[in-house]
């Protein structure tokens, strides 16, 4: 038909009809439904008539014989590489298109049932749940309010500074949100105006609102990282078994040396960077332009904050030398071993003996392969430590110890103690660095609390060295500690009440802990995102509930209450054994159990309260409903994109369109090329269907490589982000178009977002030519 195969017409009929469907007007998750519903059945008429004829490869002919006994892998012979192989024309749907809809309408229950109902991926799609009703709570308090207003104050004496503020402030929404939409529109209503009013040109505010707002694509927790992470993990697992079975070797872990795996909390890893790259770069072009049109930008005083006025000396002495001696001290202890682990558990077998780095009882095309991909060095390495491996005996098996050799080796452990516990250490730098800072921000208050806690930190550092030991208890620990402890409170309690009375602290601070908290847990690999997406919720509507309640004048004591019980139940937790299904159960751990369990009692009721309070000041009900909504909807995409893609599938399509990208074979250009149609879809179609609609399609191909993963979906992720700011369809322009003031025209956004769509390009250059910026935290994370 027009001189186009068969499989052509018909990824041509998708596309304009999912084209027309999101045109429609109907909504975007129930258009790509029905796109993928009438695309079939246009399909299925015109190749029943005949109409649609596919020219395959006639695998029955001595030419493609040829090639297979030539060693080329089935699965690389396509028209596009060998265009001249004799064909075979059959229809589009081999079997008719009645068995294609049967198999697509099993496949879509199996489908909808593994990756929305049950399965792997539920777990971590969960954790979309979370996060947006985490940023939909912030966003609905007035915190995002607070921060600009201080941060404004903060950075407006300087040119420029009303958009650094912006850029800040866009920073912390996209850690706390991961919600580009709601990102934009709260920045564009709370500084547009703002900065209009204070002689900001409109170019250069739009510009900069919509860049900062669409940083919830790639800084962490970010949506897009999470869904684009349950289908990375699977595409890659997938593509590199074929990859290596394609290289003639058994599996993936055998070729490439390690589990092909790649999780969403080692992606939130890899895109903290290239995040603050984009605001850092962002800033720093507001700044600079700023220098340069002093008048489009100039400083602005908006009122001096609380507090008295800080000195440089001071500002030098509290704010930098005595937070980089605590620091840098810590560090400098834990070289020259007096601080280190004093875990002296000691388990009771022996460990498996280590194979050899890479594995060497390959076929010979497996191994040419191998030595391609790791180099001869390290083959040859892997070869002699098999040698030494199989003279010793082979691979020992895991055995149990003695009762000697247990004593034995806890004696060892114990005698290779540090004499300061790190654990430890980092508690009272923690402690200290509030001291000091509670002493920057209030240099004229009474010292002598502040000196009182710094010497019970030095006074705890000389007990934990003399009194305690690696076999000392945690409950004995405490009360050697009591009298430092007792002293080093006293001082905090002065240093929390000068941090409290300054703004910036007061307004920064319990945002920046949540962030803290969330991206901590994740990137630390204390859990794995949904759980921390749980706290992150948990924590927003706390947060949001004490503000509500300072707003109406009343006592947030219980919110405060219950935070500082869920302190104390993590740290009882990290340090005492609360099983109490053992043989033998301490004292102390039972005491520890109980204070545990009174502690998660207490934070529980303070949740449940901060709820009430929401509740009854109308705010939880419109969170729930928009939490609702915009859940509904990533799932119903979900489920549509998938309908979209099995049709795809049904009629050879989605084959087709990886085997012409696999006929470059250059890894770089086919990369690019994918590249750039995402960026081009980008502008019609959102995030979420270009995830499950584009990437299952074109990822078993850009996965396949020996691209770094991690690094290819942050370049996805960012290059998204590109597609949203850019003229004329960027979605991002058409949030702040929505809430900017009449004066503001639809060219004054678009000519100011071109200087941030070159900053996008540069960013993604960077990357490019400089992939360690992806891979050095999960590098140095492990």
């Amino acid at each position: 038909m027009f001189g186009l195969d068969g499989v052509e017409v018909g990824l041509i009929i998708v596309f304009l009809c999912l084209f027309g469907g999101i045109l429609s007007g109907f909504p975007v998750a129930f258009a790509i439904g029905g796109a993928a519903v009438i695309s079939f059945g246009i399909i299925a008429a015109l190749d029943s008539a005949g109409l649609l004829i596919h020219q395959a490869i006639d695998p029955a002919t001595a030419e493609y014989a040829a090639l297979l006994a030539d060693g080329v892998a089935r699965d690389t012979i396509s028209i596009f590489r060998y265009p001249d192989l004799p064909r075979l024309a059959e229809p589009v749907f081999v079997g008719g298109w009645e068995k294609a809809l049967d198999r697509n309408v099993s496949f879509i229950v199996n489908r909808i049932n593994e990756r929305v109902l049950a399965g792997q991926s539920i777990e971590t799609l969960l954790a979309v749940l979370m996060f947006v009703l985490m940023g939909i709570t912030l966003e609905r308090s007035k915190i995002a309010n607070e921060l600009l207003t201080t941060m404004a104050k903060v950075f407006g004496p300087l040119p420029g500074g009303l958009a650094v503020s912006v850029v800040v402030v866009g920073a912390f929404l996209a850690a706390s949100t991961g919600i580009v939409g709601a990102t934009v529109v709260t920045m564009g209503l709370l500084s547009l105006p703002t900065m209009l009013r204070n002689g900001y040109s409109p170019e250069l505010s739009t510009g900069v609102i919509a860049a900062s707002g669409t940083l919830g694509q790639i800084i962490p927790p970010s949506i897009v990282i999470v869904l684009l992470g349950t289908l990375a993990g699977d595409l890659y697992s997938r593509a590199q078994e074929t990859r290596a079975q394609n290289l003639g070797c058994t599996d993936a872990l055998t070729y490439l040396g390690e589990p092909a795996v790649v999780s969403v909390g080692t992606l939130f890893q890899a895109a903290l960077l290239p995040g603050i790259l984009l605001a850092g770069l962002y800033a720093g072009y507001a700044f600079v332009y700023a220098l340069l049109n002093p008048s489009k930008a100039p400083a602005v005083e908006l009122g001096g904050g609380e507090g008295e006025i800080i000195t440089r000396n001071d500002s030098l002495t509290w704010f930098v030398a005595a937070p980089v001696f605590l620091i840098g001290g810590a560090i400098m202890l834990g070289q020259v071993g007096i601080v280190g682990s004093q875990d002296v558990s000691v388990s009771s077998r022996t460990e498996l003996t280590e194979g050899a780095s890479l594995r060497t009882n390959v076929s010979p095309a497996c191994q040419a392969a191998m030595i391609e991909l790791h180099g001869q060095e390290a083959w040859d390495t892997a070869v002699a430590e098999q040698a030494e491996i199989d003279a010793a005996g082979g691979v020992q098996d895991s055995r149990i110890l003695s009762p000697e050799e247990l004593e034995e080796a806890r004696a060892a452990k114990v005698a290779a103690a540090a004499p300061l516990s790190s654990n430890l250490m980092t508690f009272w730098v923690l402690l200290g660095l509030a001291l000091v800072l509670g002493r920057g921000v209030r240099p004229s208050g009474d010292f002598t609390p502040i000196a009182i806690g710094i010497g019970g930190i030095a006074l705890a550092m000389v007990f934990d060295a003399i009194f305690v030991s690696p076999l000392t208890s945690p409950g004995t620990t405490l009360i050697i500690m009591l009298i430092p402890l007792a002293m080093i409170f006293y001082g905090c309690r002065e240093a929390v009440s000068a941090l409290a009375a300054n703004e910036l602290v007061r307004v920064v601070f319990p945002p920046l802990v949540l962030i803290v908290a969330v991206l901590g847990s994740i990137l630390g690999g204390i859990t794995n995102p949904t759980p921390a997406a749980a706290l992150g919720a948990g924590g927003a509507i706390m947060l949001a509930a004490y503000r509500k309640l300072k707003d109406q004048q009343k006592s947030g004591k219980i919110i405060l209450g219950a935070s500082f019980a869920l302190v104390i139940m993590i740290l009882v937790g990290v340090n005492f054994d609360l099983r109490l299904g053992q043989e033998v159960v301490t004292v102390e751990n039972i005491i520890a159990f109980l204070v545990a369990q009174a502690c998660y009692l207490i934070t529980l009721f303070g949740l449940l309260y901060a709820c009430w309070v929401l509740f009854a000041s109308n705010v939880l009900s419109p969170v729930v409903r928009e939490t609702a909504k915009v859940t509904s909807m990533v799932f119903t995409i979900l489920i549509a994109s998938q309908l979209l893609n099995l049709v795809v599938i049904s009629f050879g399509g989605e084959h087709y369109i990886q085997d012409f990208l696999k006929s470059f074979d250059n890894e770089l250009k086919v990369f690019l090329i994918v590249m750039l149609i995402m960026f081009v879809l980008g502008f019609v179609l959102d995030f979420l269907e270009i995830i499950y609609i584009v990437v299952p399609i074109v990822g078993p191909v850009i996965y396949g490589g020996s691209f770094d993963p991690k690094w290819v979906t942050i370049m996805i992720a960012v290059n998204l982000q590109t597609s949203f700011l850019t003229p004329p369809f960027g979605f991002a322009l058409f949030y702040l178009r929505g809430v900017a003031p009449k004066e503001v025209t639809t060219g004054h956004i678009y000519r100011g977002i071109i200087p941030f769509v070159l900053i996008q390009v540069v960013g993604l250059s960077i990357l490019w030519f400089f992939p360690g910026i992806v891979t050095i935290i999960p590098d140095l994370l492990g």
